[in-house]
């Protein structure tokens, strides 16, 4: 298999040492998680593509701090790109921001949560019977940081995952799309580095919940796999 990686966000200078770019933490992630094959890392806000998408099974896009709604040169270009992608049939997997920007491109309302800031570790119902098997229940948890959502499932569409606070937290459009809402690629340092960043956003009591919640695990590598099945499938 041969992966595309849109990476569409810059680490902070302090974590690159450590987890390289958010491209490379989604190539660690999946190949632990069993994919086989190469991956290839562009990153959209230096507007850096590859030349052609034909020779790839499948393109990643990965989260971001912009809003996929936003009107800057770079999301734009992202949104054309995808939605040309979308129209080819390409296999796409979305992840936050990148879950965001493709239910955009396929017509359903994003936009900044009123609920407030999705942060620490979240939990969620799991909906697709045969997903849910796999994982031997009904409940997964995966690490956050979010304040846009998907307001509504795009047309044609299955829900995959959804919890109170983050209805549309994960879908699929037939065997072309994927797109989960929390980030599986993170780790617990790496979400206890972004709450400390976001502290004074959060506030005291959602920054402490949300730091306490790290040490009760997460999912991630169970979605990985998913999204490696999701790629391989015929």
């Amino acid at each position: 298999m041969k992966f595309c990686v849109l990476d569409n966000d810059v680490l902070d200078p302090a974590m690159v040492p450590i987890y390289t770019s958010y491209g490379a933490m989604f190539v660690r992630l999946l190949t632990d998680a069993g994919a086989k094959g190469t991956f290839d890392i562009f990153n959209t806000l230096q507007g850096h593509y590859p030349a052609s998408f034909d020779a790839y099974d499948a393109v990643l896009l990965t989260g971001s701090r912009a809003d996929s709604f936003s009107q800057d040169a770079w999301v734009v270009e992202l949104r054309q790109r995808v939605t040309q992608l979308l129209e080819a049939k390409k296999k796409l997997v979305g992840v936050c921001f990148g879950h965001q920007l493709i239910a955009l491109c396929l017509g359903a309302k994003v936009g900044r949560a009123p609920q407030g800031f999705g942060a620490g570790r979240m939990s969620y119902q799991w909906h697709a019977p045969e997903m849910a098997q796999a994982l031997g229940r009904t409940e997964i948890s995966l690490l956050a940081s979010h304040q846009d959502q998907v307001f509504e499932l795009p047309k044609g569409a299955t829900l995959l995952a959804s919890s109170a606070f983050c209805p549309v937290a994960a879908f699929a459009v037939g065997k072309d799309v994927f797109c989960v809402q929390a980030h599986p690629e993170f780790v617990e340092d790496y979400s206890a580095y972004l709450l400390n960043a976001e502290r004074e956003q959060l506030g005291e009591m959602l920054y402490t919940a949300s730091c306490n919640s790290l040490a009760l695990g997460h999912d991630g590598l169970q979605v990985a796999r998913m999204m490696v099945a999701f790629v391989e499938a015929p």
